[in-house]
């Protein structure tokens, strides 16, 4: 009966070791397999921005993914079901001597498969995720290539509305910067205003000391106006020529 029970475990645990082996390299492959769809996925998008065709059912990669992900599912199942009978052995009251030992080797089993589970899961969700990622960029890319696509008529329109616009912008930014010459050159004629009367006041005040120095001030004022006028109209031509360029 011992003997019987015995060759039973071991039977269970090389059951449980062969299936272990067989999905550590399940689990290779399919990830090396999320690994290099990631990366084509990538090139396929560079090579072709406008292949939009759905990843899942158009790809030899996503229904290698589908078949190695219900293949290494059947063999986490089987390997449950090993454990399962692995336990209900244990708890045998044939076995009592041999509890200890045998609960070891089974939580062995247990956390490796507990291991494998979640590698699984996790690759399974990371390769979901890539493929997501992958259809929303093909529906964008479908989207830019259909607007690139559309009238020439609105694009050229938009095209001129946008010169346009840009033309405007800059001739208001010309005007302003006309306007605050302007107001700049004002309030400088302002100071040089008051400077000549105050020397206009003093030259007076030295004609009525010294009546022979008239008539050189007055000549002196009438070249002072002059130069006035001439500055003016200097002003003046550059203000309409600069405002003639802004709205040409």
């Amino acid at each position: 009966m011992a003997a019987g029970t015995s060759n039973y475990w071991e039977d269970l645990r090389k059951q449980a070791r062969q299936l272990e082996n067989e999905l550590d390299l399940k689990l290779v492959s399919f990830s090396k397999l999320c690994t290099s769809y990631s990366h084509g996925s990538a090139r396929d998008g560079r090579r072709d921005s406008s292949d939009t065709t759905p990843l899942l059912n158009g790809s030899s990669q996503d229904r290698m993914f589908e078949t190695m992900a219900i293949e290494i599912e059947q063999l986490l199942a089987r390997l449950t079901g090993v454990n399962d009978k692995m336990a209900e052995y244990t708890n045998s009251a044939g076995v009592p001597s041999l509890n200890a030992a045998l609960m070891h080797t089974l939580q062995r089993h247990r956390d490796i498969l507990q291991d494998y589970t979640h590698e699984f899961h996790k690759t399974k969700a990371n390769f979901v995720a890539i493929r997501e990622r992958e259809n929303l960029m093909g529906s964008v890319r479908k989207d830019i290539e259909s607007y690139k696509s559309g009238s020439g008529v609105n694009n050229r329109r938009t095209e001129l509305f946008l010169k346009e616009h840009d033309h405007l912008r800059n001739s208001d930014r010309l005007i302003e910067e006309t306007i605050s010459i302007a107001m700049a050159t004002k309030e400088n004629m302002t100071s040089q205003r008051g400077m000549l009367k105050s020397i206009h006041s003093k030259m007076n005040t030295l004609a009525n000391r010294f009546p022979a120095v008239n008539s050189l001030i007055q000549r002196i004022n009438l070249r002072k106006r002059r130069d006035s006028l001439i500055l003016g109209g200097v002003i003046g031509i550059c203000t309409i020529l600069l405002l003639l360029y802004a709205f040409h």
